[in-house]
C-alpha cells in the first residue's frame, strides 16, 4: 500500500475544502459556505501545524508575533484609518476584539508564513550554488530577498483577494468603496516587519505544503475574482 506524506495528505485536504467552497459560492451562492470561512482558515492553520517540522519555541514565537501584530494593526486601521485606509469588518469572519475578528490574526500568520516559506525554499538552492561558485557567503542577499520578495508576494496575494473579500462580506471599504493604493503600501510595510522576524527566528522553513497552500488559495480567489 502506497504511503502518502504529510504534505500530500494536507494538500489533498486543502484542495478538497477549497473546491467545495469554490463550487458552493459560484454555483449555489451558499451563505453557509461563506459563513464557514473562519473554519476553513482554521483548517489551513491546522494543516500548517500538521506539516511543520520541529515545532519548537521560535516557531510559536513567530505565530504569536503574526497574530498580535496582525490584530494590532487591524485595530488601528479600523479605528483610525491611519493604516490601510477607511474600512470595517462584517460579521462573516466571526467574533473578535474592537470589531476585528480573531481569525484575521490567524490569516496574517498563514499569508506571511506561506509567502516567506515560498521565497525561502526558492532561494535556498540558488544561494547555495552561488555561494559555491563565488566562494563567498550570500546570506545578506538571501535575507534581503526573503523579506522584500516575500512582502511583494504577500501584497500580490492581497491584491488578488481584496475584491473577492469585499463581495463576500468579509470587510468593506468606506467612502467611495474603492480599494486605496495606501492599503497595499501598508500591507508591504507590515509584511516586511513580519518577514524580518520570520527570517531571523531559527525554525524549520522547508514546507512544501505551505507552497501548495498559497497556490491553492491564490487560485481560489483568482477564480472567484474572475467569475463571481
Amino acid at each position: 500500500m502506497k504511503h502518502f506524506s504529510r504534505q500530500q495528505v494536507a494538500t489533498a485536504i486543502a484542495i478538497l475544502f477549497h473546491s467545495i467552497g469554490l463550487i458552493g459560492i459560484l454555483f449555489f451562492n451558499s451563505s453557509l459556505i461563506i459563513a464557514a470561512t473562519p473554519l476553513n482558515l482554521l483548517l489551513s492553520f491546522g494543516l500548517i501545524i500538521y506539516t511543520q517540522e520541529n515545532k519548537h519555541l521560535p516557531f510559536w514565537i513567530f505565530f504569536i508575533a503574526c497574530f498580535v501584530v496582525g490584530i494590532g494593526v487591524e485595530i488601528v486601521g479600523t479605528a483610525t484609518g491611519w493604516l490601510f485606509g477607511e474600512y470595517q469588518y462584517g460579521s462573516v469572519l466571526g467574533p473578535g476584539i474592537n470589531e476585528v475578528p480573531f481569525i484575521i490574526g490567524v490569516n496574517w500568520f498563514i499569508i506571511i508564513y506561506c509567502c516567506g516559506t515560498c521565497i525561502h525554499m526558492l532561494l535556498s538552492e540558488a544561494t547555495k550554488k552561488l555561494s559555491e561558485q563565488t566562494g563567498k557567503s550570500v546570506k545578506a542577499i538571501k535575507a534581503l530577498s526573503v523579506v522584500i520578495d516575500g512582502a511583494t508576494l504577500a501584497v500580490f496575494f492581497d491584491w488578488i483577494m481584496e475584491p473577492v473579500a469585499v463581495k463576500l462580506g468579509y470587510w468593506e471599504w468606506l467612502g467611495d468603496g474603492e480599494i486605496p493604493f495606501y492599503n497595499y503600501v501598508c500591507w508591504f510595510l507590515v509584511s516586511i516587519f513580519l518577514l524580518f522576524i520570520f527570517h531571523n527566528l531559527p525554525f524549520e522553513k522547508q514546507n512544501k505544503f505551505a507552497v501548495n497552500l498559497l497556490l491553492i488559495q491564490a487560485m481560489f480567489f483568482l477564480l472567484l475574482r474572475t467569475f463571481l
